[in-house]
């Protein structure tokens, strides 16, 4: 059943808040506010909200730096097992963090293109900076609901309130710092991905431009901005103006078509194409924005404006209006509202340890448990004050009971276990090989996608299980080795130089790899494993870290 909700979403910039309740096919607005976040902290974010009433139950968003989202591809598993799985990929991150981690993680759906395995999406934040949050929220009067990524938000509010077809879209929140992008085919999410970037590029380079400061840089950019070149201009200055924010439109469009690159790389959904872009958030309504992401795209480019379909008629003719305003830079928090109100929601609840611990004794076995004692103690002392008469018979054949029951589910919970030691011990065996490739490919695309030369692409990346003496695993010990190909742009200067300073940059990033490469007239190909063997690794046939060519 539906209920009201509230939607926090705490920019660099802004701040905004918004609740109601979902009715229907739609959303029913009763509170809306934005105000501007000065100092662009979460402490600050949350303090501009004092003016709202109540808040309610909440749910926050997370975006950029605050949340890390992961992709996992296993094999069908039980829930138990699946549960056990992303608590141990949790811990692992946690324990090469400073901080405490909180996670949580939803299967994505089933794919035609993966045929056995399921794609698990696991989202994690710092402890530290959820109980921040939740600090600033209980201030306001808030109950907090979960901690939710602007992308499932986002992801919510398209699903909601959005033109879906049986397509490929692309939906991206542009915000001031951050860059929230879903990709959906039909009704499926298939890849959520947040990045840094966003319309603050637009406003350094206008203040580097002209000289002036990024306050004034964004007013003139929201008062005469536009990316169309072709014009007319009132005058020169927003003629060399729309030059200047030519750069960051070109930055925010290579972002968005990395989204699609990544996509097909980690997912391995090398058939992807898109058909339609929706852009939202502050920075998608500046002039131009949308004609221009279509030329780089090749494909319609739209302003996602969920509002359309959502009633406000609740909302006092201020706040109505504030909303229209910004009902562009409000879609997160609608997402947020949606994804607490409905609770066949999409969802990704991230919960602080202690909150999540809280409301499973609430909701679990233990809170079961205590209620039954307390219903027994109940009875017990009403029959005994009821009926004095009960005979010692009675009551040893009552205790009697209790212990075989007791004896009965002792004996059932010790074949459970024995039979989920039998399915671990066989488990345990595939996820050194699935969890070591996997963190092996997270770390080389992240090492490419960083350190890779301009003219340089990579054209396939394969992973199996084989041999190879010159990384250092024998034929006896098969281990998962990851293949690179690519090539570069023709007229390069100097590729092999590049390629040779680049392979040392890989060396020095990731020092426990074992790697071989090879660099041809216009094509290059790298071999790496983290993983082996135990006697060789870390020297290469020459003795020498790292493993040879």
């Amino acid at each position: 059943m539906a209920r009201t909700a509230s939607g926090i979403d705490i920019g660099s910039a802004t701040v905004k808040y918004l609740r109601g309740e979902v009715k229907g096919n739609t959303f029913i607005v009763s509170e809306f506010l934005i105000a501007s976040n000065a100092a662009g902290t979460v402490e600050s974010g949350l303090e501009a909200l004092s003016g709202v009433s109540k808040p309610g139950t909440t749910r926050v968003g997370v975006s950029g730096r605050e949340v890390n989202l992961r992709y996992t591809r296993v094999p069908r598993l039980p829930d138990w097992q699946l549960r056990k799985l992303m608590r141990f990929e949790t811990e692992e991150i946690g324990g090469q963090s400073d901080s405490p981690v909180a996670s949580d993680f939803n299967v994505l759906p089933e794919m035609p293109e993966i045929e056995g395995e399921d794609v698990v999406l696991l989202a994690m934040a710092r402890e530290s900076l959820l109980k921040e949050h939740a600090e600033g929220l209980a201030a306001l009067g808030g109950k907090l609901d979960a901690f939710t990524p602007n992308t499932i938000a986002l992801y919510n509010a398209f699903l909601h309130y959005g033109v879906v077809m049986e397509d490929t879209v692309l939906v991206a929140d542009i915000g001031y710092e951050n860059l929230d992008v879903i990709l959906v085919r039909g009704t499926d999410l298939v890849f959520a991905r947040n990045l840094s970037g966003g319309s603050k590029l637009f406003d350094e380079a206008l203040a580097e431009r002209f000289g002036i400061s990024k306050d004034r840089a964004n007013r003139f950019k929201e008062e005469e901005g536009t990316l169309d070149t072709a014009g007319p201009f009132t005058d020169s200055n927003q003629e060399k103006a729309s030059r200047a924010m030519a750069g960051p439109a070109g930055q925010l469009l290579s972002l968005l078509q990395s989204v699609v690159l990544f996509a097909k790389s980690q997912v391995k959904l090398t058939t992807l194409r898109l058909d339609r872009v929706f852009i939202c958030g502050g920075g998608a309504g500046l002039k131009g924005f949308s004609e221009n992401l279509s030329q780089g795209l090749s494909v319609p480019v739209e302003l996602f404006d969920p509002f359309k379909v959502v009633d406000t008629s609740k909302l006092d003719p201020e706040a109505a209006e504030l909303l229209e305003d910004h009902k562009l830079e409000a879609v997160a928090a609608l997402g947020l509202a949606t994804s607490a109100s409905d609770p066949e929601a999409y969802g990704i609840e991230i919960l602080p340890e202690d909150v999540r611990k809280r409301r499973e004794f609430m909701s679990g076995r233990a809170f079961l448990i205590a209620a039954a004692v307390l219903a027994v103690l109940f009875l017990g002392v009403h029959a005994f004050e009821e009926k004095k008469s009960l005979t010692e018979l009675q009551s040893q054949a009552t205790l009697l009971g209790l212990q075989l029951k007791k004896s009965e589910r002792q004996h059932g919970q010790t074949r459970t276990l024995l039979e989920e030691n039998e399915e671990l011990a066989s488990f345990g065996n595939e996820l050194f090989s699935l969890s070591g490739g996997g963190e092996q490919l997270l770390r080389a695309l992240d090492v490419f996608e960083r350190e890779l030369p301009a003219d340089f692409w990579i054209e396939s990346l394969t992973m199996g299980m084989r041999s190879d003496i010159d990384l250092q695993v024998p034929r006896e010990d098969q281990r998962p080795i990851l293949t690179i190909k690519g090539r570069t742009r023709e007229g390069t200067q100097t590729p092999t130089l590049l390629f040779e300073d680049f392979i040392a940059t890989v060396r020095k990033r990731m020092p426990d790899v074992q790697l071989k490469d090879r660099m041809g007239d216009a094509s290059f190909q790298v071999d790496l494993t983290n993983l082996a063997t135990v006697a060789s690794a870390g020297h290469g046939p020459d003795g020498q870290t790292g493993g040879g060519r």
